[in-house]
């Protein structure tokens, strides 16, 4: 993967494991906003109106990088039923919106099927290649933190193909730590690739929701 890609989409795909998810949502029922300044970029909760855009984005990840691992693009019947998932389990959509244009989204769901996982999730962001360099992707990741600690998430993973070097910068940058390489996992683009995985801890206490 070139800089260019790499920069375009960054992070990994979540695991859509269809579980019910104890945790509640505490102030998820307002749309969160948070202004870029100058360049006129806010982070808010998507909706249904944001799936084209959405799509598009994802599809562009699937065809032309390893940021995901699947080769078939998704339809948009597909982001409808993703995203009603993430609705229905009370997990955030974000997208970074620049005058009524997607040009990017961030969202966490399941880590793992199993209660002993509840407390734990893991996120992916995507940001569209004209809005590359303006530190999207760093405001949708800390928006999923900052919706992470009212859920009362503890760990928050991340999986991030090893040739990735910028989402796994970016991460860093954000308190993540390396916790697992995993080595030829994935088969895209007739290669192997390596999967590495980040862990961020919040200090959130089980029970307390």
């Amino acid at each position: 993967m070139d800089l260019a890609q790499a920069d375009r989409l960054l992070v990994s795909q979540p695991n859509n494991n269809n579980i019910q998810h104890p945790l509640a949502y505490v102030k998820g029922c307002f749309a969160l906003i948070k202004s870029m300044g100058d360049n006129g970029i806010t982070i808010r909760d998507a909706h249904e109106g944001d799936l084209s855009a959405i799509l598009d984005i994802y599809n562009y990840a699937i065809l032309n990088t390893t940021a995901v691992y699947s080769e078939q693009p998704h339809t948009l019947q597909m982001r409808k039923d993703w995203y009603n998932d993430r609705m229905k389990n009370k997990f955030p959509v974000f997208v970074a919106d620049t005058d009524g244009e997607v040009a990017g989204f961030s969202s966490f769901g399941h880590f793992r099927a199993g209660a002993g996982y509840k407390y734990t999730v893991e996120i992916s962001v995507y940001v569209d290649g004209p809005f590359r360099g303006k530190g999207i992707s760093k405001l949708l990741v800390q928006s999923l933190i900052d919706r992470a600690r009212e859920m009362n998430v503890h760990a928050v993973i991340a999986g991030i193909s090893a040739d990735n070097q910028i989402s796994i910068n970016l991460h860093r940058s954000l308190g993540f730590e390396e916790v697992a390489y995993l080595k030829e996992v994935g088969y895209k683009f007739g290669r192997w690739l390596d999967l590495k995985l980040f862990e961020l801890l919040l200090n959130n206490t089980p029970g307390i929701t």
